[in-house]
């Protein structure tokens, strides 16, 4: 049996969210959805095995949430992902309380995601 955990992250503006997660971040937009014309968005935006959804619908979950996500690589992605020009958002690696580095971005909305590297034991 396998799983996957799909976050489903809050947003209110759909080019905010392009230019974070697509432009920023390096991710792809897999699919969006929409009822209609001028309804809110529903998309797929994903990194390899890294999947979120993003949603302007105000049911499906509240802003301000945080993603942990663990990586085997934190210095190449950090250089990506530092090395965009994005001005809201200047991230650091960080030495971390449980042993290990990370480092953390905050989206438009106030959604966070740290990227974890587990210490090698």
């Amino acid at each position: 049996m396998e799983f996957q955990t799909i976050p489903i992250l809050r947003i209110f503006d759909e080019q905010k969210a392009r230019e974070f997660y697509v432009e920023f971040l390096g991710m792809k937009v897999d699919w969006e959805h929409r009822f209609e014309a001028d309804f809110p968005i529903y998309m797929q935006v994903s990194m390899g095995n890294l999947v979120f959804h993003l949603s302007e619908h105000s049911g499906d979950c509240t802003p301000g949430g945080k993603v942990f996500v663990n990586v085997s690589d934190l210095d190449s992605l950090y250089q990506d992902i530092a090395s965009r020009p994005y001005k809201y958002s200047k991230p650091s690696i960080e030495q971390a309380p449980w042993g290990d580095r990370c480092f953390t971005v905050t989206d438009p909305f106030s959604n966070r995601v740290l990227f974890n590297e587990p210490q090698k034991v």
